[in-house]
């Protein structure tokens, strides 16, 4: 039959809300005869937010239509997608994400540091230097907390990929530097970097009127790259400031990236705009990261990570 799915949860003085009532998501959704509640936290890196699923307590049928579910901002929960935290076999512990169109993600910055939070905070680990498997290979994360709770982390974030088979881009050239690209009818320059996941970073005097819903899609499912692609839009403002919007294969614009914050100072090195072994802030439409690339070769990542809500949400439905 259907009916309404009304999923509790306790908001969070970390949300940055100024009170503190038991919230109320309103779903109409198809119930079935023995109906299971899955648990979820919602969590936020400057903005970029996911679900957020405990596999050590739950487990996850279907987690690519779920995603989709969980994600709708309308008739879900809202969210840029679904991250699963999971036991390793080579690790401390295991994430899997899931974008909004329910597609699976190689790796993602933001929802690293809020897992890092997440298995402190709830006592799933004490230890403040943790390792996290994921499917672009192990992070190694420092935690920071502030009387019992993780207020930022620091991610070593491996080594960026800039041969354009790796990233992959269709291109016979070495590297893949501010290269001129026609998109519907325009010309960019775009530089490719890998930081796990593929992306294309675009440098523009002005990046707050772009019309991200409209030339987003373009480069996203551009011919030159066979596995879409993360497109980075860039305004330097010095050797140790950018700013960035960005638009996510999978999910559209987000208010965060984190690896599109890393691949960003990589490609801003690579163009003399920045400098190796310098720390650069990146300000996001969700908040600021702080990413240094070593000239060992590892970029490393700090940011904030919070926790928005804990409640739960009927999924039995979804087959």
């Amino acid at each position: 039959m259907n009916s309404e799915v009304k999923v509790f949860a306790k908001l969070s003085s970390e949300s940055g809300v100024d009170f503190w009532p038991k919230i109320l998501y309103t779903i109409n959704v198809k119930f079935y005869k023995g109906a299971r509640k899955m648990k979820f936290t919602k969590m936020h890196g400057i903005g970029n937010d996911y679900i957020y699923v405990n596999c050590f307590d739950e487990e996850v049928e279907n987690p690519e239509k779920i995603s989709i579910y969980v994600s709708d901002r309308h008739k879900g929960i809202g969210s840029d997608g679904l991250v699963l935290i999971m036991p390793s076999d080579i690790a401390d512990f295991k994430m899997r994400i899931f974008n909004a169109d329910g597609s699976e993600a190689m790796m993602c910055g933001n929802a690293t540091r809020c897992i890092g939070k997440y298995v402190y905070d709830k006592g799933m680990t004490n230890k403040t230097e943790i390792t996290l498997e994921t499917n672009s290979g192990i992070k190694y994360l420092k935690l920071f907390p502030v009387d019992g709770k993780v207020e930022s982390v620091e991610v070593d974030m491996g080594q960026a990929v800039l041969v354009p088979k790796d990233i992959p881009v269709i291109s016979d050239k070495e590297r893949f530097i501010s290269e001129p690209v026609d998109v519907d009818g325009k010309e960019y320059k775009i530089t490719c970097v890998s930081m796990g996941n593929p992306h294309a970073i675009v440098y523009l005097d002005e990046i707050n009127n772009l019309d991200l819903e409209k030339i987003g899609p373009s480069f996203e499912n551009h011919k030159l790259f066979p596995d879409r692609i993360n497109t980075e839009f860039i305004k330097v403002g010095d050797e140790n400031t950018l700013y960035m919007r960005v638009w996510e294969r999978g999910s559209g614009e987000t208010f965060a990236c984190g690896t599109g914050a890393c691949a960003s100072v990589v490609a801003s090195v690579l163009n003399g705009y920045c400098k190796q072994d310098s720390e650069v802030t990146v300000h996001l439409r969700g908040g600021d990261l702080k990413i240094t690339w070593k000239s060992e070769g590892n970029v490393i990542m700090k940011g904030p990570a919070a926790l928005i809500c804990d409640g739960d949400v009927d999924v039995s439905f979804i087959k």
